[in-house]
């Protein structure tokens, strides 16, 4: 009788219980800008900020670090917010007029706007039919004798403008700043009634004859304003005489006289002159598709021209009535896609920096890098390089919205978010602690002559404060170009795919879709200089190819100037340039490694020398050859290729089924050896076919000093994974690195001696699958340092005494090599064991939440299920298993960033980060005054 080898693996305690101190999965604070926004509130007291989505999340912020973050028990979009003032509470609206605890009587007609009085313990609530409900908080109970039927309001009306016509929806709802119990009710037909709730009474009714958009008061209450679907706005007067009024104190249509749009929100704040402010009335037919927002005070008239559409918008300003005037200090503009701040106070009335809720998309996320533990005189660098490109366009005023209060201890370490752009772009963010804080942009559009190059200079043209007022001058609307959101590329071949940066040396690499490799460094003065450009073909005129993609982009010829900040030291194109796959940077070495679908190459940046250019194509490889914009047409010749596998893989699975021995013996011989081949908890694999289009991808990268021609002399090496399966390993000689090699050259000077890169070894997966990940690893199993931290004794020196090995992580396992013979010594089949394909891969140190001084090395996997699987190293026991994005959301998966201590970031939406951290140490998440959210419970899931 035979017995399997498998058995089932028994629970240590003590090691569950070291588990639990080093792994625990949370997701902790959403970045960015939330998408799709619905509505926006403010609370003057608390100094608070909501914002409400159409997905039913409500976002509360204050001060930076102050956050919340609420979801609807039922998905549907909040419309309206309102703040009780001061108490921690707040009542919304949502589509369709729902809201719990409503009666029958005011669900069968749909609110359309909310309005809590001053008193806060009434909220009037106007409805499609015209009527207004009274509802007693907090219960939300109705007040059936305080309802206000559009009936009741008509029998009012004269004759004349009675006319048997409905006064529509109410569209406005106003309390008088002065009486408390007076409201403006503004029907959608035009009429406007001042009515007073507790004597049920029409004091006034304002008889307009233009469809109404809202209301707002003047201070004093003794004018209002009304805005109108034909772009103009009137002003009435409140008297104690005639009931009846006819004609407003004055009106305007501001951009006028031809068709204008609908002014959708006016306010009116008082200083020493008035300050009107309004959401479109554009011109129609000119500027129909413009989102503005204007302001105007005496002669002082700008048109904010935004780039996504205005939901919403409110000023910070004195609330106290003892106060004389309302003194706006800033105005705060919710548009679809960010959030923009302008201060009242400062002469031209300019923008203010966001300390969060930066608009992550303002063009399309394509890459991300994050970087841990960066020095203060890097970070200061930065900051100082943003500063300077902020100064023309931004005030540094106090942040307005300052509610509440962080409790979060500072940050252990300051720790940089890198997101690369589809318009070649690279942005720099605070991701120390709960808020996502700009830090500095690096625009790589300069460098190149682009399809759309207007000018030399690398400033905006409206950062100019004389050319801005003379374009103002000339131009009528006098529009001002505000925010940062622009979704539009100048072209499409600027965007940006990969990012490395070596903390160290300053040194940055960027790589974009047309094969472009920049090495950049940090300077703090402006420059202005011309670009070494180098050029590697990776075919190596070899035969049978032909590039059908887009052409390379144009270098400048002339010199550029560059602000402060990473500035360009070389550029390197490839040949043919098809969209840079992997990069990686050995600053120590001076050495830049890249990869696209032809093949890879590796560059001194140093001595400007191309040291190695490898082919990486099948023969079959014809679609690598017609770049990402002419792909579409080879859709049915992939799919015919698909479809002829899966034929090929069931016509060979048929075959190898019949038995064609009549042998008892024989036939279970066949079973026998079928069972120890797969296991009975695996699937089996079939092996993928050597000619799959883009099989000649490069996947990654890996540099280290490591044992690769013997197992007694180690040196500089380079690791390059394909999509293929194929793993290449380079001997470097590299000047200065390895003194031996030096001598046997016939000691020539360094700077005269050249990179040399020698095959070493070359291995081949047996199912061909993509590699994901090269990692080498020391003598006591751990990854080697980075660049400079051994050199520098910034971390604990290798081992170098004991034998190496190198990880190899594909699609479908994690397999450990030795070195430098290349023999397995352990894997890990998690396709086989788990059903499932790895698609990201990272080695982190997690430290325990209990013993300060114990640490555990982790390789943790993202598969395409979107689960966490980790593993000890070296030997790739499975630890833990955590679920953490949705298997539907792939772009989420695909944009999963993790850092070295723990944490990851990915995508939820466009503009959106989530936060997650695998560490039962670390975690960065909102810590905040706990009174702020009482009360909320009832309604949010927090």
């Amino acid at each position: 009788m035979m017995k399997f080898r498998f058995r089932r693996q028994s629970t240590d305690p003590q090691r569950e219980k070291i588990k639990q101190e080093l792994f625990a999965f949370k997701k902790t604070v959403e970045h960015g800008f939330p998408h799709q926004p619905s509505a926006l509130a403010f609370d003057p007291k608390l100094q608070l900020m909501a914002i409400g989505t159409k997905s039913g999340a409500i976002k509360i912020y204050g001060a930076p670090g102050v956050e919340f973050t609420g979801l609807h028990k039922d998905a549907t979009a909040v419309t309206q917010i309102l703040f009780l003032p001061g108490r921690c509470w707040m009542t919304t609206r949502f589509t369709g007029g729902n809201s719990r605890a409503w009666f029958p009587s005011v669900n069968a007609t749909r609110a359309t706007v909310l309005l809590l009085l001053k008193s806060c313990d009434l909220l009037c609530v106007g409805t499609e039919g015209g009527g207004v409900y009274v509802l007693e908080l907090p219960r939300l109970s109705l007040k059936e004798n305080q309802t206000l039927l559009q009936d009741h309001v008509t029998q009012s009306l004269p004759d004349d403008y009675r006319c048997g016509k409905s006064l529509g929806p109410v569209e406005s709802l106003q309390e008088h700043p002065q009486q408390a119990g007076k409201i403006l009710i503004g029907y959608s037909r035009g009429l406007v009634v001042l009515w007073d709730l507790s004597s049920r009474h029409a004091d006034q009714l304002f008889l307009g004859k233009q469809q109404l958009e809202s209301l707002v008061w003047e201070r004093s209450g003794n004018l209002f304003v009304s805005s109108h679907n034909d772009g103009g706005y009137s002003v009435w007067a409140v008297t104690n005489g005639n009931i009846y009024n006819h004609q407003p104190v004055s009106s305007t249509i501001p951009y006028g006289p031809f068709p204008c749009k609908a002014i959708t929100k006016i306010l009116w704040r008082t200083t020493h002159s008035p300050v009107i402010l309004y959401s479109g009335g554009m011109p129609r037919a000119s500027y129909g598709d413009r989102h503005c927002l204007t302001i105007q005070q005496d002669k002082e008239h700008v048109t904010l021209d935004f780039t996504s559409r205005v939901i919403d918008f409110f000023t910070v300003h004195n609330m106290d009535n003892d106060k004389e005037f309302d003194d706006p200090s800033a105005l705060v503009v919710l548009l679809e896609e960010e959030l923009v701040v302008i201060d009242l106070l400062t002469p031209g009335w300019p923008s203010l920096p966001t300390p969060y809720l930066a608009p992550l998309h303002s063009s399309a996320i394509t890459c991300s890098c994050h970087v841990t533990n960066v020095s203060t005189k890097l970070w200061e660098r930065l900051i100082n390089a943003g500063k300077a490109q902020q100064s023309r366009r931004h005030t540094h005023r106090k942040w307005p919205i300052c509610g509440g209060k962080s409790l979060a201890p500072p940050p252990r370490q300051q720790e940089l978010l890198l997101t690369g752009h589809e318009d070649g772009t690279v942005r720099f963010w605070d991701a120390s602690g709960v808020a996502l804080t700009p830090l500095y942009k690096l625009s790589t559009a300069n460098v190149f002559h682009t399809d759309c190059d207007p000018i030399d200079d690398p400033h905006d043209p409206c950062d100019d404060p004389d050319m801005q007022q003379q374009e103002e001058e000339e131009e009528w609307p006098p529009f001002r170009k505000v925010g940062c959101f622009d979704p539009y590329s100048d072209d499409p071949r600027l965007g940006i795919q990969k990012i490395s940066l070596c903390k160290y040396s300053n040194k940055l690499v960027v790589a974009g879709t047309a094969g472009q490799v920049i090495v950049l460094g940090l300077n703090d003065e402006r420059s202005d200089h011309l670009v070494d450009v180098s050029v590697m073909d990776l075919l190596q005129d070899r035969e049978g190819f032909t590039w059908k993609g887009h052409d390379r982009l144009e270098p400048r010829l002339k010199p550029a100037p560059f602000l402060p900040g990473f500035q360009p030291l070389v550029l390197l194109q490839c040949l043919p340039p098809a969209s840079v796959t992997a990069v990686a940077l050995h600053a120590e070495w001076n050495l830049v490694a890249f990869g696209t679908s032809h093949g890879f190459g590796l560059f001194d940046y140093h001595r400007r020398n191309a040291v190695l250019a490898r082919c990486t194509l099948h023969p079959n490889d014809s679609l690598a050859m017609e770049g990402p914009l002419s792909r579409v047409k080879s859709l049915k010749k992939s799919l015919r290729q698909s479809f002829r596998r899966i034929r090929k893989s069931r016509v060979s699975g048929k075959k190898r089924a019949v038995i064609t021995t009549t042998s008892k013996v024989q036939e279970a011989n066949a079973a026998l050896a079928e069972q120890e081949e797969v296991a009975p908890v695996q699937r089996r694999i079939e092996p993928r076919s050597a000619d799959d289009s883009l099989s000649g991808v490069v996947r990654c990268f890996c540099f280290a000093d490591t044992f690769l021609r013997d197992g007694t002399h180690h040196g500089p090496t380079l690791w390059a994974g394909t999509n293929s399966g194929s793993v290449y390993a380079y001997a470097l000689e590299v000047p200065g690195v390895d003194s031996g090699r030096t001598c046997e050259r016939g000691g020539a000077s360094e700077s005269s001696m050249c990179v040399e890169a020698v095959l070493g070894k070359e291995i081949q997966l047996m199912h061909r699958a993509p590699v994901v990940s090269i990692c080498v690893l020391d003598g006591r199993g751990k990854p080697l340092p980075d660049p400079y931290e051994a050199s520098q004794d910034l971390s604990i020196a290798p081992d170098m005494t004991n034998a190496h090995s190198v990880l190899i992580a594909s699609e479908e396992q994690l397999k450990v090599f030795s070195l430098p013979k290349v023999s397995a010594k352990t894997k890990f089949k998690l396709t086989a064991h788990e059903g499932c394909r790895v698609r990201k891969v990272a080695l982190v140190l997690f430290s325990s939440a209990v013993q300060e001084d114990y640490s555990e090395h982790t390789l943790v996997c993202l598969t395409n299920m979107g689960d966490m699987h980790l593993f000890n190293m070296p030997g790739l026991r499975p630890q833990v298993r955590f679920d953490c994005i949705r298997k539907e959301d792939i772009s989420g998966i695909a944009s999963c960033v993790f850092t070295k201590n723990g944490q990851g970031f990915y995508l939820i939406s466009p503009s959106e980060y989530e936060r997650f951290s695998l560490s039962a140490k670390v975690l960065i998440k909102p810590q905040c005054s706990v009174q702020l959210l009482r009360h909320l419970g009832h309604m949010f899931t927090w």
